[in-house]
């Protein structure tokens, strides 16, 4: 986690995006923007960057991840167990990009008191949360996830309309994606990822189901020793009404 711990220093390579990733954030949960009683976080491992702005417009967070290690970590720093991570200078950046650096310590027991649950899931599943029954939520957010789990685009749009399912009618999609991607590195290893071009995530987005409210793309990219690729897109889309799975 240490790349993106060290990112909000203004001199980091990851830094622009760090920055796009968390003003876009406190963006759409702003007062007048996405809100409601329950967002899921599908995948994204066991960070907090996006969740900073999400806990002051949900009453309840439900964190899911691919794998239980994840979970555990995630579970670490909620409990303030010995070794978690620790993300305070980010909950400071944070904070001051909201306008007050001085609530950090409040921001942080407030994510706490949100989330609600943390578990394990597999989008490839047409229930990816087997094990938990979870009330439908508003909003689902999902952050760079996908494109690495999903083999293919058939997988893709497969599991697009699976996380679906966890979305009431009428209710918001978030998602961050890194665009025409073909690789990432982590821990000197190199992985495959699914490349993906505008005009098939829009396509994959409706046809699971949701009409598309929003889609900015940013030459913002991560270093190529790290990903190749070309850019980030955020997008907002919603669940259409009276659409049932």
């Amino acid at each position: 986690f240490q790349p993106t711990y060290e990112a909000t220093s203004s001199n980091h390579p990851l830094h622009k995006l760090i920055e796009f990733s968390l003003e876009t954030s406190i963006l759409h949960f702003k007062p007048d923007g996405v809100k409601g009683n329950t967002l899921i976080r599908i995948g994204a491992g066991p960070t907090v960057f996006e969740l900073l702005s999400a806990c002051e417009s949900f009453k309840e967070i439900i964190v899911t991840n691919h794998t239980d290690l994840s979970c555990q970590e995630m579970q670490k720093w909620l409990k303030k167990e010995p070794g978690a991570f620790d993300w305070t200078p980010v909950v400071k950046y944070v904070c001051e990009l909201e306008g007050d650096r001085k609530k950090w310590a409040e921001k942080e027991e407030k994510l706490r008191r949100t989330v609600k649950q943390v578990l394990e899931c597999d989008v490839t599943k047409f229930n990816p949360v087997t094990f938990a029954s979870l009330p439908p939520a508003d909003c689902l957010l999902l952050s760079q996830y996908l494109g690495a789990i999903c083999k293919d685009l058939s997988t893709y749009r497969a599991a697009l309309k699976n996380v679906s399912s966890l979305l009431k009618p009428g209710g918001h999609l978030l998602m961050v994606i890194t665009m025409k991607c073909s690789h990432f590195v982590t821990d000197q290893n190199k992985f495959p990822c699914l490349f993906l071009e505008k005009e098939c995530l829009e396509e994959a987005v409706k046809e699971a189901g949701f009409d598309i409210l929003a889609f900015e793309v940013t030459p913002i990219c991560y270093p190529s020793s790290l990903i190749e690729h070309e850019g980030i897109s955020y997008l907002v889309a919603s669940k259409g009404k009276g659409k049932e799975d």
